[in-house]
């Protein structure tokens, strides 16, 4: 998959400003807070109608104005496609692909995207709801049916947490809950499933040896069941058993909206007792293992967005890092120095101040 070129209308701190990238590695150059991460967000905003960072519409729109756009040209599998997202200040986003109105779903069915940057640590030790949106952007491109279960899904908990506000019944809701959210569950194992092994290898190259694990905890008490149907048992005798604990505190206890991803690395957990270091190079093998899955599953090479990601590594290191992820057609680094010199051959070199976009080529 191939950005070829992009505008930008009130974005984060770009105004007004359009740019063509070539294939293979493209190179951003730029001091702290020259908006090099808020470009790599517009691509993918772009391409999958959320930022990676889990910001906001409203965030993301550009100091004292009302609306930004996103429009480009994208090249996946052969098939060019004019995509447009748009958002307004106190109205909805709306998507366009080849200038038909679609759902931010179909973003999902016909690109993708994995990101990589310093704020990715945050997912080994940060609060559970980033390690459960890391799942949902990665697993939503892996799997075309498991987006729209999880949309389902919130619709159907929004209503359940409505009536528990309201003193009302839960229980109408609690089947839906059922039906969907051990589809959730079932799809978050087998994901984390094959994360694990291609993650684990990952880390101990880059580390030298070192073990990092992942483990997977649904909120719903499964007492080790695997198959959907024993799923759902699991998931209703959950429900059952805290139907008057969430009377009493008025909002839904159970279900995938309270799933915890916790890691390990050399058998101590991770978040209180990695380092930087170590939560870098975690979150490092994780987006290499989801590039993979998400290429062998699509059959589609994922656009690589690389923010920063070589800052603290030398050229043996960095060079390695990016052979762990395997082949790319596109490549976006953002970069405050001198990138790895394997990279610069055959690259297109833009730089990035004040908001402004020149190519130095």
């Amino acid at each position: 998959m191939i950005i070829k070129s992009i505008n930008i209308s009130n974005f984060r701190n770009f105004i007004n400003i359009e740019a063509a990238f070539s294939d293979g590695v493209n190179i951003f150059y730029g001091n702290n807070g020259s908006g090099k991460t808020n470009l790599l967000e517009a691509i993918f905003v772009l391409t999958l109608g959320r930022s990676h960072r889990g910001a906001s519409e409203t965030v993301m729109v550009a100091r004292d104005e009302e609306i930004y756009r996103l429009e480009g040209v994208v090249d996946s599998d052969s098939k060019e496609s004019e995509i447009s997202v748009a958002f307004q200040r106190g109205g909805r986003k709306k998507v366009t692909i080849d200038k038909v109105t679609a759902k931010t779903s179909e973003l999902f069915d016909n690109f993708c995207a994995v990101s990589a940057g310093p704020e990715d640590s945050n997912i080994i030790s940060g609060s559970p709801s980033l390690r459960r949106m890391f799942i949902d952007i990665y697993l939503s491109q892996y799997s075309q049916k498991y987006l729209h279960d999880l949309v389902e899904y919130q619709k159907i908990l929004s209503q359940k947490n409505a009536a528990l506000k309201n003193d009302m019944d839960p229980s109408p809701f609690n089947e839906l809950m059922i039906e969907c959210g051990s589809k959730i569950i079932f799809n978050r194992q087998t994901f984390i499933d094959e994360i694990k092994g291609l993650a684990g290898k990952s880390y101990s190259d880059i580390s030298g040896g070192d073990e990092f694990n992942l483990i997977y905890q649904p909120s719903v008490k499964t007492g080790g069941a695997v198959e959907l149907d024993e799923l759902k048992t699991a998931f209703r005798l959950s429900l059952e058993s805290n139907y008057q604990r969430e009377q009493i505190m008025q909002t839904s206890l159970v279900g995938p909206h309270r799933d915890e991803l916790y890691f390990e690395i050399n058998g101590y957990p991770a978040r209180s007792h990695g380092s930087q270091g170590e939560w870098r190079t975690a979150s490092l093998t994780l987006k290499i293992a989801v590039h993979r899955l998400i290429e062998k599953k699509r059959r589609i090479t994922p656009l690589l967005l690389l923010d920063e990601v070589f800052a603290e590594l030398d050229e043996k290191r960095s060079e390695a890092l990016v052979a762990l992820f395997g082949q790319f057609k596109q490549l976006f680094l953002t970069t405050a120095a001198e990138p790895p010199q394997f990279l610069k051959h055959n690259c297109r070199r833009f730089k990035i101040d004040l908001g402004k976009i020149i190519s130095i080529d």
